[in-house]
Order: structure tokens, then C-alpha cells, then sequence
């Protein structure tokens, strides 16, 4: 069965994008939901959005911009809406939350009109909303290998310096650590995995590739790197399940993807809850 998939080019390249895909959204979600910032990817993915439907507009109005691969454009909106968030958190400080709605809103007012612009909805526009298996070609490839590279390296040179301000960034303050500087790169790394994830989840699903997984290690977990490797395994099972699934039943990646999360999340609420009782039941055992 899988054999079947790996005798095409597009589908080989789907698949190795979403291994990549699997590895670093549930990596950078595991710090993303630490810090309590899990709205920062719904945003930054309209922001996305509002990028895509933008140059899907020009490769039809302007001919400079033909042939050009929304995904720099879908990089570059969102880039800029992860830097336009650090900046308002600033302006905001007692109320750095209003950063998120802020960026959210505009970067789904600008998706309206410029999908409105390119005469809506089309089979493009459809598979960057779902993600598809047939549309990563090899410079996507390519370049969500980059993104992949480049975050990996950084979460492993500074690890330390981000677990300190996930979880007590006073301290981290204190202590030295640059928290502006790493809040920014921390903000353009999101960005970059948002928008390499839409290509195989969808803009309007990548949230739950970096949520979801993590949800679901954080029950069964027992301490912050086990956290961040059944993450991981949990985000790759789910992504090649889903594409497997998406590709023999023709359905759209991002849907099977985000089932599959959910059901893995589920599971191990289940076996939370029955290793409580299990608990309970020898304490009481013991009791008597």
C-alpha cells in the first residue's frame, strides 16, 4: 500500500514534507503552548492566508508576478504579521493579549478582499485552505526542508535559554538572557513553520498540528523533553496516517490529519483517567 505512494514524484515529496511537517510544528508548538501563546499560530495562519489570496491575485492581474510560488508570498505576510504581533505586545504591555486579535482580524480582512479581487474560491485557494497531496512540488520540498533545518538548529542551540523564559521569564530576565531578542526569534520561527505547514495540514488547520499533539503528550507526559518527544511521535503518526488516508479515500490531508490528532488526543485522556483510577483504586486497597 504505501509502496503505491512512493512510485510518484509529487507523492514522494508530500511525504517527506510532511515527516518534516510532523517533526517541527509539534516542536515549536510544545514551547508555543508553555507559553501560553497558542492563539499566535490561528493568527499568524489568516495573516498567511491573506498572503496567498494575495498572490493569487497579482499572478492574475500583474504579469511580473506569473508563475510566482505563493509560498513566498505566503511566508513574507506572515513574517511580517509575526513581527507586527511582537510589536503591538509592546504598545500594549498591560494588555499584550489584544496583539492577537489585532493581527487576526486584519489578516482576515485583507484574505476577503483579495479572494473577492481573484473571483473567489478556486482549486488553488482550496488546497492551501485544506492542504492537498498532490501540490508540493520539489523547491517547496526544498525549501520546507530550510525551515526545517534552520528551526532545529535553533531550538538546539537555545534550548536552555527558552525553557528558562517558557516557564519563568523573570528569572531568564535576570539572569541575562536577551527575552526581546529570543521573543522575536521565537515569533519568526512560528511564522516560517506556519507557513511551511500549510502546504500539507492548510492554512485553516495548521493550528492543530501545533496544539493538538502537544494536548495530547502533556497527559500522559512526565517531564518537559518527554513532552516534546511524544509530540513529536504523536504529530508524525498523525501526519502519515492522515495523508495515507487522505490519498486512498480522496479527501483533503488537513481534515484527515486533525481527525487523527483528535482521536490520539482522546486516547491518552483515556488512559489519564485509567491510570487515576488505577491510583485511587490501589490507595484505597492499601487503606483497607
Amino acid at each position: 500500500m504505501i509502496e503505491a505512494i512512493f512510485q510518484y514524484e509529487f507523492l514522494r515529496n508530500t511525504f517527506i514534507t510532511g515527516l518534516l511537517i510532523g517533526f517541527i510544528a509539534p516542536l515549536l508548538g510544545t514551547f508555543i503552548v508553555v507559553r501560553r501563546l497558542s492563539l499566535i499560530a490561528d493568527a499568524l495562519s489568516h495573516v498567511t492566508l491573506a498572503g496567498i489570496a494575495t498572490s493569487l491575485f497579482f499572478s492574475k492581474t500583474f504579469l511580473p508576478f506569473a508563475g510566482m510560488n505563493p509560498l513566498y508570498f505566503g511566508i513574507g505576510f506572515s513574517v511580517i504579521g509575526s513581527l507586527l504581533i511582537e510589536r503591538l505586545r509592546l504598545v500594549y504591555k498591560h494588555y499584550q493579549e489584544l496583539a492577537i486579535p489585532i493581527i487576526m482580524s486584519g489578516g482576515i480582512g485583507v484574505s476577503v478582499i483579495f479572494i473577492s479581487l481573484a473571483d473567489g474560491f478556486n482549486t488553488d485557494l482550496f488546497s492551501y485552505l485544506f492542504g492537498s497531496v498532490s501540490a508540493v512540488s520539489r523547491m517547496d520540498l526544498y525549501l520546507i526542508l530550510g525551515i526545517a533545518i534552520f528551526v532545529g538548529i535553533i531550538i538546539i542551540l537555545l534550548y536552555k535559554e527558552w525553557f528558562l523564559l517558557s516557564f519563568d521569564e523573570e528569572h531568564a530576565k535576570v539572569a541575562g538572557i536577551p527575552a526581546k531578542f529570543l521573543h522575536f526569534l521565537f515569533m519568526l520561527m512560528t511564522a516560517l513553520v506556519i507557513a511551511a505547514s500549510m502546504r500539507i495540514v492548510g492554512i485553516l488547520l495548521v493550528s492543530a498540528l501545533m496544539t493538538l499533539p502537544v494536548a495530547a503528550s502533556m497527559r500522559i507526559a512526565r517531564g518537559f523533553k518527554q513532552t516534546i518527544w511524544l509530540s513529536i511521535l504523536f504529530g508524525e503518526i498523525s501526519v502519515i496516517g492522515g495523508l495515507i488516508s487522505a490519498y486512498y479515500l480522496d479527501l483533503a490531508p488537513g481534515g484527515t490529519i486533525v481527525v487523527l490528532s483528535i482521536f490520539i488526543l482522546l486516547i491518552t485522556i483515556l488512559l489519564k483517567r485509567l491510570r487515576t483510577k488505577g491510583v485511587l483504586w490501589n490507595v484505597r486497597g492499601e487503606r483497607a
